[in-house]
């Protein structure tokens, strides 16, 4: 469950602070909303500026939290500045602190992006790159997306925006999620995790949009990976859904056909990561969705304007599932 709304004039009496890596940018929009001074707090947890009271609670927003802010009884509510929250919940999340993310127009970015290896890999477009720097002349095979199959995996925001730009595109869309999301939306259809065996053989392209948790943790090995019969594999979720010795396997059998990989669990991975030598396999060094200073804001500003309002913000983490 996610936190409950902070009580009652709360943030009337809150000091702000942003964290490393945090641009001026976003300070000064805060400022701008809240109306008050905006502190900043570095890596050892050390708050500078012009603070307030020394007791008043604590909103912070910025990439991490510093374990001497972890252990803050100030703290009351914390805004990540990614979308992925996993490295922020290992090792648990304190009680009563409030978690929210920014997802902004990550979606829509994220989307766009799988539409374009897709349209790449019909159009054969790694081949005419291959071919012209090897100074080569030779027709590439190509094909239509239109009638095409993709499972996405993960059918909230981030998925649901993936489903949204290939289905523009003609593509028959899939959603894999949990049982109890409702039908509808861009899906042309949805299973759950449990009921893709039908699905895995006859997928053209695969789109992992899954957060990390316990559940998720390599859930393409090779039981799902080799059921697959010569899909794309895109991974623009997280880096630890995926092993990539099963991976590896499956694009040695044919399995999967080609891999665009986004994300890794090991960033950025190092000269002689094994992730360099899987065949037919691109990295994009988690360049799909990148967070824009207006995403940080206004999700921000939405989830302090619900907070006045006693509503739980919308992009409020449930810190038991993970997201």
């Amino acid at each position: 469950m996610s936190a409950p709304p902070l009580p009652a004039g709360l943030l009337d009496r809150a000091t702000l602070a942003v964290g490393p890596g945090t641009g001026p940018a976003v300070a000064g929009e805060l400022a701008a909303l809240t109306g008050r001074p905006v502190l900043a707090y570095d890596t050892a947890g050390r708050l500078t500026g012009a603070h307030g009271a020394a007791d008043a609670p604590l909103v912070l927003v910025g990439p991490t939290l510093p374990p001497a802010l972890r252990g803050d009884p100030r703290v009351r509510w914390f805004h990540s500045v990614n979308a992925g929250v996993d490295a922020l919940l290992d090792g648990g999340w304190p009680a009563g602190v409030l978690l929210t993310r920014t997802v902004g127009r990550m979606g829509e970015r994220i989307g766009q992006y799988a539409l374009a290896w897709v349209l790449a890999d019909c159009q054969g477009v790694p081949g005419h790159l291959a071919r012209t720097a090897a100074r080569t002349w030779r027709r590439e095979p190509s094909e239509l997306a239109a009638g095409q199959t993709a499972l996405v995996y993960g059918t909230g925001r981030i998925g649901t925006a993936v489903a949204e730009a290939l289905r523009a595109a003609g593509v028959r869309t899939v959603g894999v999620g949990r049982g109890e999301h409702a039908p509808g939306g861009p899906f042309d259809e949805r299973v759950t995790a449990e009921e893709d065996g039908a699905w895995l053989g006859r997928a053209r392209f695969v789109v992992d949009a899954l957060p990390l948790t316990e559940a998720t943790r390599d859930f393409f090995a090779d039981t799902r990976l080799s059921a697959l019969g010569g899909a794309t594999f895109l991974n623009v979720g997280r880096g630890g859904t995926v092993s990539l010795p099963a991976l590896g396997r499956a694009l040695a059998a044919g399995q999967v056909s080609a891999a665009v990989l986004d994300v890794l669990a090991d960033e950025p991975p190092a000269p002689g990561h094994p992730v360099w030598e899987l065949p037919r396999t691109t990295v994009t060094s988690h360049s799909a969705g990148i967070t824009a200073d207006t995403d940080i804001t206004e999700d921000f500003r939405a989830g302090w304007q619900a907070l006045r309002e006693g509503r739980v913000p919308e992009l409020a983490v449930r810190v038991g599932r993970g997201y």
